[in-house]
């Protein structure tokens, strides 16, 4: 009897952990959906180079005080490669990229469906780094999800690709390696200074470079450039990963990325609302398939059970081997597993 309610207490214990991991990743989903706005905001005054460069020279000055107010240890030989990717990804290639393309005609609706892709080609470089196998299931729903943007953008381009497309393809892959790389750094380090240290590994470049952009332009800081700018560099560069990263850790790395499938349609949502843009038919519908194709891969995508559960032991691990030692924790992961094996026993 005592074996049962311990099982029971354990998944009651569980299941709000998730729930709240889910909750903490839909915050960070809901971040980045404004990212698109915030940036057609900082547009209204701002060069956007600046605004692709400054927004990681102000998060940069940010991250080194959390890394410093946390003691955070520095990362190993073998991590700082992997960091340069996110850095190049996620700190210089989308955000740059992506605000050209806005700055070249691109509306932010009509970003939000060509980044929908985002999830998938993320996973598609997930495995390919990680030597997975996917199944045929998944690389049909990838090629779909491919098919549909590429008829999107050259539906909406005058029967051709524009040059804000080929920049949004192109922001489409930084991402992607950016987050792929972070991903497989998360599992040695805790997220949030995944992005803190790529923010601190480029600031040798972000942070010059941006004070030289300061002074050879002539930014106009009105009203809709600050909130924008300000918007984009302290929660779409920086606070919405720490709520991103936590939901994954909480939630499992599975389970949790299924949130992200709500961005592109919340940003057009933001789009058709704050920003006064007209968002037809069809971009809704290219929406809506993208999403139908992303959600397939992910179905498709197989990954081991115990993924999912392994952030939350890593969790409990590194609090006992705080109050404990390592011995301790040993220990109790060897209790955990025994009690779990006569949990299961009929």
């Amino acid at each position: 009897m005592r074996i049962d309610s311990s099982a029971t207490a354990g998944r009651s214990i569980a299941l709000p952990r998730r729930g709240a991991g889910l909750g903490l990743a839909g915050l960070g989903v809901l971040a980045f959906s404004f990212s698109f706005p915030g940036t057609v905001l900082a547009l209204d005054g701002l060069d956007p180079y600046l605004i692709g460069v400054g927004r990681a020279a102000v998060a940069t000055l940010f991250a080194a005080v959390a890394l410093g107010i946390a003691r955070a240890a520095r990362p190993r030989r073998d991590q700082w490669p992997a960091l340069a990717a996110v850095g190049l990804g996620v700190v210089f290639g989308f955000p740059l990229l992506s605000t050209l393309a806005l700055d070249h005609g691109a509306s932010s609706s009509h970003a939000a469906v060509i980044i929908g892709l985002l999830p998938a080609a993320t996973a598609v470089l997930a495995t390919i780094r990680a030597g997975e196998r996917p199944s045929p299931a998944f690389w049909a729903a990838t090629a779909a999800g491919a098919l549909c943007v590429s008829l999107f953008g050259l539906s909406h381009g005058a029967g051709g690709f524009s040059p804000a497309d080929l920049l949004l393809f192109g922001a489409l892959l930084a991402g992607a390696m950016g987050y792929a790389e972070g991903g497989r750094l998360a599992r040695d380090m805790p997220g949030w200074r995944v992005i803190c240290w790529a923010l601190v590994l480029t600031g040798p470049v972000t942070l010059p470079a941006t004070g030289w952009l300061l002074l050879a332009g002539s930014p106009q800081w009105t009203g809709r450039a600050l909130v924008g700018f300000g918007y984009v560099s302290l929660v779409s560069m920086f606070l919405g990963f720490f709520a991103w990263y936590a939901g994954l850790a909480r939630a499992g790395i599975a389970r949790a990325s299924q949130v992200q499938l709500a961005q592109p349609v919340l940003t057009l949502a933001w789009s058709a609302m704050l920003l006064g843009e007209h968002v037809d038919a069809g971009t809704w519908l290219a929406a809506i398939a993208v999403l139908v194709c992303v959600a397939w891969t992910q179905r498709a995508r197989s990954a081991p059970p115990l993924r999912d559960v392994t952030p939350e032991r890593t969790i409990g691990a590194e609090v006992s081997h705080r109050r404990a030692g390592p011995g301790a924790v040993r220990g109790g992961e060897r209790t955990g597993a025994a009690r779990g094996r006569q949990a299961d026993r009929p």
